[in-house]
C-alpha cells in the first residue's frame, strides 16, 4: 500500500474523531490503562467515502502481500463489516471470527462455512497489544486453516504487540499506525510539537505511563 493512502487514512480517522489525541486530559481505556489517544474504527463505517478508501487500502494490501488468499475472515465485531466489504470486493468466500463461541444453538466460534484447508487473512480494524486478534488467528489455525497473515487499519506499534506476532509467527501489515499520525496530527494542528516526548513515553509503557 502506497504511504500517500497511508497518510490519508490517518488524516480522515482524525477528521471524523474515529482517532481523538488529547494529551492534558488522556482517556481511559477499558483495560483501566490511561491514554492520550482513543480510537474508534468503528465510526468509518458512517462515512462511505472513507468506507471505500479502507476498502481499498485493504484490497491493496492483501493484492501485495498475501496474492494466495483464498478467504477472508472478519474480526467481530468491529472488523465484520470491512471483512464482508473486502471480501466482495475480492470475490472471495467470507467467515467472521467471534471472541468466544456462542452460547446457544451450535455455539459457533467460526461464523460461515468451516475454512478447513484454505488459505485465510485475518482483517482486523485495530491493533493494541495484539492478544485479541492472536487469539482468532488462533482459533483458524485450530480449524486446520492456513492463516497467510493479518491485517488491520491501525496499530500503536506496541512493542507487545510486535512481540506477540513474532512469537506466533503471523505475518501482519496495517492500513495507517501511530507514528503516521502523529506527525499527521501536528501537521493537521491537532496536538502541538512539545507534547510529542509525552506521547512517545506513553507508548513506550502504556500499561503504567499516567499524567502527570
Amino acid at each position: 500500500m502506497s504511504s500517500a493512502l497511508n497518510v490519508e487514512i490517518a488524516k480522515n480517522l482524525l477528521q471524523i474523531k474515529a482517532i481523538k489525541l488529547n494529551v492534558e486530559q488522556p482517556f481511559t481505556w477499558a483495560s483501566g490503562w490511561k491514554s492520550p489517544i482513543y480510537c474508534d474504527n468503528r465510526k468509518t463505517y458512517f462515512y462511505p467515502e472513507i468506507r471505500k478508501i479502507i476498502t481499498r487500502g485493504f484490497v491493496e494490501t492483501i493484492k501485495e502481500k498475501f496474492p494466495e488468499a483464498e478467504v477472508i475472515a472478519g474480526v467481530a465485531t468491529g472488523a465484520i463489516g470491512y471483512g464482508a466489504l473486502v471480501a466482495e470486493a475480492m470475490n472471495l468466500p467470507y467467515v467472521y471470527v467471534r471472541s468466544e463461541p456462542k452460547k446457544h444453538g451450535l455455539e459457533n466460534l467460526i461464523e460461515g462455512e468451516n475454512p478447513k484447508g484454505k488459505k485465510v487473512v485475518v482483517i482486523e480494524d485495530l491493533l493494541s497489544t495484539g492478544g485479541s486478534s492472536l487469539k482468532v488467528v488462533q482459533a483458524l489455525r485450530d480449524a486446520e486453516a492456513e492463516v497467510l497473515g493479518l491485517t488491520a487499519i491501525f496499530t500503536y506499534q506496541f512493542d507487545a504487540a510486535i512481540n506477540a506476532f513474532k512469537e506466533k509467527q503471523c505475518d501482519y501489515h496495517t492500513l495507517s499506525n501511530y507514528e503516521t499520525l502523529i506527525k499527521t496530527a501536528i501537521e493537521m494542528n491537532y496536538v502541538e510539537q512539545h507534547h510529542l516526548e509525552t506521547l512517545s513515553e506513553w507508548r513506550k509503557s502504556p500499561g503504567t505511563w499516567k499524567q502527570e
